[in-house]
């Protein structure tokens, strides 16, 4: 029996690794706590949640991020699952259509849809609600790489066409081969999908910006030109939300992993 190599240069590069990402966050952390001199404290952590402007552009942004999310699944799940079932020489050509947001600088993007829905015949930009509506099109354009590749990798671990055949066979339909047979088999790949286009949503600033709404990345903009403590803070409170919903879906995972191998 072999006994394990050690390898140090790997052992380096991890080292290094965990460095670079920790200690600016270390640092970042630790001078969100040092508002009040000389005392760590949670002051400024205090200041931006009683901020009513923070908690109306964190709610506009998760309003708009939960909107985006479904609206992607009702749009790339049943595309993806028709691509893999009768048009899979399609695929390539989705995929080089959904990897423009890529290609394509956002600030370009968003003076297109100013020129195309702020003049007739739309003239979307002159409400509210109309804006609300161009903002979350614009959102479901810029997270389509995501949901569309977090889609596919779970169709490629299923047998879409078996699954397919069987539940046709038990007279299923297609709405409900969809929803009942492809759909619980994908959940971990539309989790990451919905994170991923979720966080997006909510550190998305040129969109917003550009069309004057109340959204979480042109207040985190904004405070950062006259403050100093409450954008680490603000800084800090975005990373927990993302670890948070990262171990989410390692919970989940791990449940759908343990149901597959128990049977339960």
């Amino acid at each position: 029996m072999k006994t394990p190599r050690f390898n140090f240069w790997g052992l380096f590069w991890g080292t290094l690794a965990l460095l670079y990402f920790f200690v600016p966050m270390y640092g970042t952390l630790d001078f969100s706590l040092r508002m009040q001199k000389g005392i760590i404290s949670l002051r400024a952590y205090q200041i931006v949640l009683a901020d009513p402007n923070f908690v109306e552009s964190f709610l506009y942004s998760a309003t708009m991020g939960i909107i985006t999310v479904i609206i992607s699944i009702l749009i790339f799940l049943p595309t993806t699952y028709w691509i893999y079932l009768k048009l899979p020489k399609l695929r390539p050509v989705v995929e080089i259509i959904t990897i423009l947001p890529f290609i394509i600088p956002v600030i370009v993007y968003v003076f297109g849809l100013i020129r195309t829905f702020g003049r007739p015949p739309f003239r979307l930009t002159l409400t509210a609600t109309g804006t609300d509506f161009l903002m979350i099109g614009g959102y479901v354009v810029l997270s389509m790489p995501y949901m569309f590749r977090a889609i596919d990798v779970g169709m490629r671990s299923i047998d879409v066409r078996t699954l397919t055949e069987a539940s046709q066979s038990l007279g299923g339909n297609w709405f409900q081969t969809l929803v009942n047979v492809i759909l619980p088999n994908l959940r971990i790949a539309l989790l990451s999908g919905a994170l991923i286009t979720f966080a997006t949503v909510i550190g998305e600033l040129i969109l917003a910006d550009f069309l004057f709404r109340p959204a979480l990345g042109p207040y985190m903009t904004s405070i950062g030109t006259t403050k100093a403590f409450e954008p680490a803070a603000l800084t800090i409170m975005s990373f927990a939300l993302t670890w948070v919903c990262l171990g989410l879906i390692q919970l989940v995972s791990r449940g759908d992993t343990s149901q597959q191998l128990t049977g339960r």
